[in-house]
């Protein structure tokens, strides 16, 4: 073999270990990159840019952060509906225990609603954010863009073994599963509902609104209210 066929061999094989190289490399920054993003629904500190509001049930109260930087149309339409006294003396008129707690509408049918956009308004789904136990979600009318003014608060406390191995298989963050093998969650629900919130304290009065009894539709056989809601910052 000639001298220059054999360095032109060796080049080309240079260059082939070298794009390997770059891009098993870059494969390894970005992951380390994604399991580093930051996921603010696994503290209960109120990080800079996020707000605050007290949730008065009849049942207690519930403190919960939210997150306009993920979500900031949904935020704003929440902060706006409670400074305004939007659902004060409304009721949690959905409650599915080991589900969710549903509230927000001024029918209490599940029916009614509206956006201070003066219109459905859509979803805002983050890479950041997941319908955790605790998860403040918007409801919606069954299909994607269909958010008005009514909510509802995560409550399941497990996630089944089957749902895990989905999660895995889907390649969600190691620390989002982890968080929903911990705490529980619905993952069913991720991509079609916009998380924008969190409770940080008063889960314990979310279990409680959850254990009460309900008929067959879902619908508490006493209200449940929501006094109030105060934003806080």
């Amino acid at each position: 073999m000639k001298k220059g066929h054999y360095l032109v061999i060796v080049l080309v094989a240079v260059l082939l270990f070298g794009t390997y190289f770059y891009l098993l490399k870059s494969g390894q920054d970005e992951g380390v990159e994604k399991e580093n993003e930051t996921f603010p629904q696994l503290t209960t500190e109120v990080l800079p840019g996020e707000r605050l509001v007290e949730l008065e049930t009849s049942m207690g109260i519930i403190k919960i952060k939210l997150f306009p930087e993920q979500a900031p149309k949904t935020v704003e339409n929440f902060i706006t509906h409670s400074e305004n006294g939007y659902y004060d003396g409304l009721t949690f008129h959905r409650i599915l225990n080991d589900f969710m707690i549903q509230g927000g509408d001024p029918l209490g049918t599940g029916a009614g609603g509206e956006s201070i956009y003066g219109e459905f308004f859509e979803d805002e789904i983050s890479p950041q954010l997941y319908n955790l136990r605790g998860a403040l979600s918007m409801a919606n009318m069954g299909v994607k863009n269909t958010n008005s003014s009514q909510f509802f608060i995560v409550q399941r406390k497990h996630v089944d073994e089957n749902q895990v191995k989905d999660l895995e298989k889907a390649n969600y963050p190691q620390k989002i599963i982890e968080a929903y093998k911990a705490n529980g969650g619905t993952p069913w629900l991720d991509q079609a509902h916009t998380v924008f919130g969190q409770v940080i304290e008063g889960m314990d009065v979310v279990d409680k609104i959850a254990s009460v009894p309900v008929d067959s539709q879902g619908k508490p056989n006493e209200d449940v209210l929501i006094k109030k809601i105060t934003v806080l910052q």
